[in-house]
């Protein structure tokens, strides 16, 4: 059974912090006030220049797979201005009235002379 993207993704993000928190602890070198001072440097308004370079990389190299892993499920990965948006499917009309299953009314008399139906 095909996993669902919402699977995926769940995977993909799952994967990408577990790498960050292991580059994380690289980057202290085993130095636990290192590792503290360097988690409680990260806020909401923390930008990826600011992360030591291990876990930048790390980052980098979990986007890189998420594109990879996303190709293999099947997933198609484009810029937006590439992708058409979906057509509504088509859905019939219902008939006019006076259209060919309508009344006669509608229809002009036979011409004098000829036979109708010509």
């Amino acid at each position: 059974m095909a996993k669902s993207a919402t699977d995926t993704m769940q995977e993909i993000i799952f994967s990408a912090i577990i790498d960050s928190v292991v580059a994380l602890k690289e980057a202290s070198k085993g130095v636990p006030n290192a590792l503290l001072r360097d988690l409680n440097s990260v806020h909401p308004n923390t930008t990826i220049a600011d992360l030591p370079a291990p876990v930048q990389n790390a980052i980098a190299e979990s986007v890189r797979q998420a594109f990879i892993r996303l190709r293999k499920e099947g997933y198609t990965v484009a810029d937006a201005a590439s992708v058409q948006p979906p057509r509504p499917p088509s859905t019939p009309r219902p008939p006019r009235p006076g259209g060919p299953a309508g009344d006669s009314r509608r229809r002009p008399a036979p011409r004098p002379g000829r036979p109708p139906g010509r």
